[in-house]
């Protein structure tokens, strides 16, 4: 009788191993993509405090419902080893390769970490009650499982940036310095308020790395798809300032002017910016 277990158990694990080979010789695509996972960001120049004379801190938001910044956004879900931004960040934390940072802190955007489980508490409960039929009975009962997280209401980023000027290269550089996902949601259905939430801080040197070995689909060409470290890199968005370093606490826009008035004191700080080069040459 054991002999005839014995047997037994080892057909089973035979006609596994032969399905799992089976399933990794499935050729999903015409080649195998390498490079995306080899991946490393490129090396930025370093910049000499001495040679940087002029600069500003701007935080700025990034609206990822517009059709310019949707390749943040897209795939909500993964599909064929792609994942959108958000996705991509929680992984990070969830192995820990990043750090998180509390996002209400208000004097430095990276002065407390936060471990993946406050993170998803940022969405609030983290189970959920579904009816269960029985199939044996027909019975139905209540039955207590883990929630998804509904990276989906994260639709804006905000991201912290440092302007500044080179001389030594005479040109108006910029640089990236953390992102921080926000949550739009509405907290009851009935209610047709929503509510922004930030959720977490993180700084942008660190997840370069990882930011390189992900990449937005290229809907012209996907055998030449973009990181997201390049998308960053070379602008590929479109945002609005929020906020500016200043002596008033850093205080945003929006606690000294709302609707239109704000919108132009966006644009101006903008055009600031920019006048600032502009107005270094003569003609």
């Amino acid at each position: 009788m054991k002999k005839l277990f014995l047997i037994f158990t080892l057909i089973l694990v035979i006609a596994a191993s032969e399905n799992l080979l089976n399933a990794q010789n499935v050729i999903k695509d015409a080649y195998t993509k390498r490079t995306t996972l080899e991946r490393k960001p490129a090396p930025l120049p370093a910049v000499r405090e001495s040679d940087a004379v002029w600069s500003r801190t701007v935080w700025r938001i990034i609206d990822l419902r517009e059709k310019t910044n949707q390749h943040f956004y897209y795939p909500t879900r993964e599909i064929q080893g792609r994942a959108n931004l958000f996705n991509v960040l929680l992984k990070g934390i969830e192995a820990k390769t990043i750090t998180a940072f509390n996002a209400k802190a208000a004097d430095e955007e990276f002065k407390e970490p936060i471990t993946y489980n406050q993170v998803k508490q940022q969405f609030g409960d983290s189970v959920k009650t579904i009816k269960v039929t029985d199939i044996n009975t027909g019975d139905v009962h209540d039955s207590i499982v883990q929630a998804d997280i509904p990276t989906h209401e994260v639709k804006q980023l905000e991201i912290k940036e440092v302007w500044y000027f080179d001389k030594q290269k005479s040109t108006l550089q910029v640089r990236i310095l953390g992102i921080c996902p926000i949550r739009v949601y509405k907290k009851d259905l009935k209610d047709s308020t929503f509510v922004r939430k930030r959720l977490f801080w993180v700084n942008y040197p660190e997840i370069r790395p990882l930011l390189a070995k992900n990449e937005s689909l290229n809907e012209f060409n996907g055998a030449r798809s973009l990181s997201f470290d390049d998308l960053f890199l070379t602008r590929r968005f479109d945002g609005y300032i929020v906020k500016e370093e200043n002596t008033y606490n850093n205080r945003a826009i929006e606690q000294y002017a709302t609707g239109e008035y704000a919108a132009k004191e966006s644009e101006r700080i903008k055009n600031s910016i920019f006048n600032y080069e502009q107005d270094l040459w003569e003609y």
